[in-house]
């Protein structure tokens, strides 16, 4: 049993005012793997006081001094990857052979480093000045899903900026969220600039939420959490970026190359188990055309070797817990009442797998948009492929959606497929499978959230905005903000 007894408060590790642990259970195996301390309210205070006191010093620290920094965090999480590929596999399931989950972080680093280098953090309009300043201590509250990436993006654009930190991973993920700050103490982040208090989203979740020293608080979740958290800053006006659910839609348009659609979308649909925000779970295709990607989809689906997350040859584990294993079967109970038809998965576990959280990679056709599974963000390996007639359609079906994270197109004609692309009502839309871009903003529309995080984007989040007037010769030598 792995034991992780303390917080990290002001640059040291310390144990909570009342003793008090959470058992962290391996998915895989169905047993409890770690024991991880709890904070509280208490903790929290004690947390922003420390990180308050700090920020006066960080705040004026040079660019260069904070590329220095981030350059020693890059070195020390780099020799520690393998340690964190090994405990997320343990913690919720994600497979050693997803090396994006830890690689990722480093390159996110990266591109924050290398944007301090030629961000110009005063511009001038006309003759006055134009500054962003550091917002101030920011609360960090990242999900399971990413637990390492998330955190990473979340706290290194808030350091690159001058702000000073609350931390609060999810407690499936606290074990990696306390090797985070490890790696953060190694690298000799200054004590109060960084800090982590695991405890519950009830307490600490909503301490962070409510407390007037918090500047500016970063939450990524459930759209139900996120609405919590949002009416608990607004009673200090704190800033709020929250990244929240996502029901994503890939639209594949009648020119498209079917095979190509079909087994991208299974690939990206049952990354990480299903279990991303983004990922394209309604898959819309012309009416005439269903009959023709179901082989693809069904073979694609049927390839995912399913076991132990810490083999190299699985390549899709366990979802993270008995409630989310619990949920994702009633959605694929309500589909098949619903009278979708089932291509390929199910509710039976794998075969030779009794034992873990594991869903088969989940087919369904047939499905009409008021269904729950074409409605409802289901957080597993569960695609719905829905028909539609025409491309007014599909974009009516498609924006038919509280949500509005993530959205996909595939096609040959691409005037046609920019003017479809341009019609969704989503952050981030990607044609015909290409990749994204660690530079450019990530966000959503609607109940999808609110603010961008990652790039210049993810960086003005943490900054406030000062206008300056009377120095109108100094502000002759400024680059000017509107080009």
């Amino acid at each position: 049993m792995r034991h992780y007894p303390h917080l990290y408060i002001d640059g040291r590790w310390t144990e909570p005012s009342e003793p008090r642990e959470v058992e962290l259970v391996d998915p895989t195996r169905e047993e409890p793997f770690a024991l991880v301390a709890l904070g509280g309210a208490t903790e929290v205070d004690r947390a922003v006081a420390a990180a308050r006191r700090a920020f006066e010093s960080f705040s004026t620290t040079s660019l260069d001094e904070r590329i220095a920094l981030i350059d020693r965090i890059i070195d020390v999480y780099e020799s520690r990857i393998d340690e964190f590929s090994e405990l997320i596999a343990r913690e919720v399931g994600i497979p050693v052979a997803n090396r994006a989950q830890v690689t990722g972080p480093a390159e996110h680093m990266r591109v924050a480093r290398d944007l301090l280098r030629d961000y110009s953090f005063e511009s001038r309009v006309g003759g006055a000045i134009v500054r962003r300043e550091p917002i101030g201590v920011c609360a960090l509250i990242s999900p399971w899903n990413w637990p390492v990436q998330t955190g990473v993006i979340k706290l290194i654009y808030a350091l690159a900026a001058g702000c000073t930190v609350v931390a609060k991973p999810s407690l499936n993920s606290a074990a990696s969220g306390a090797l985070l700050a490890e790696v953060l103490h190694q690298a000799g982040v200054p004590a109060g600039v960084f800090n982590l208090v695991s405890g519950t989203g009830r307490v600490v979740g909503d301490a962070l939420s409510h407390h007037p020293d918090v500047d500016m608080i970063s939450f990524t979740g459930s759209t139900g959490a996120g609405k919590q958290v949002g009416a608990a800053a607004a009673g200090t006006v704190k800033r709020v970026c929250l990244e929240l659910g996502g029901k994503s839609a890939n639209i594949v348009l009648p020119d498209a190359d079917l095979e190509r659609a079909a087994r991208w979308n299974v690939q990206r649909c049952f990354f990480n188990a299903g279990q991303s925000c983004h990922a394209p779970s309604r898959m819309l295709v012309h009416e005439s055309q269903v009959e023709q990607v179901v082989p693809f989809l069904v073979d694609e689906a049927e390839r995912y070797c399913l076991g132990d997350p810490l083999e190299p040859s699985t390549t899709m584990g366990p979802v993270v817990s008995a409630a989310q294993f619990k949920s994702i079967r009633e959605h694929i109970q309500s589909g098949l009442d619903d009278g979708a038809n089932l291509v390929t998965g199910g509710l039976e576990r794998p075969d030779g797998l009794e034992r873990g959280h594991f869903v088969r990679p989940t087919v369904f056709t047939g499905v009409t948009p008021e269904m729950r599974i074409a409605q409802e963000e289901i957080f597993g390996p569960v695609l719905a492929v829905l028909p539609y007639r025409d491309e007014d359609d599909a974009l009516r079906i498609a924006n038919d959606s509280p949500y509005g994270l993530g959205g996909f197109v595939f096609g040959r004609d691409r005037e046609r497929a920019r003017r479809v692309v341009n019609g969704l009502r989503a952050g981030r839309v990607s044609f015909n499978g290409a990749a994204t871009d660690s530079h450019t903003p990530m966000g959503g529309y609607k109940q999808s959230g609110i603010g961008r995080s990652m790039g210049r984007f993810g960086l003005e989040e943490y900054l406030e905005v000062k206008s300056v007037y009377g120095f109108d010769d100094e502000a002759q030598t400024l680059p000017t903000l509107f080009g």
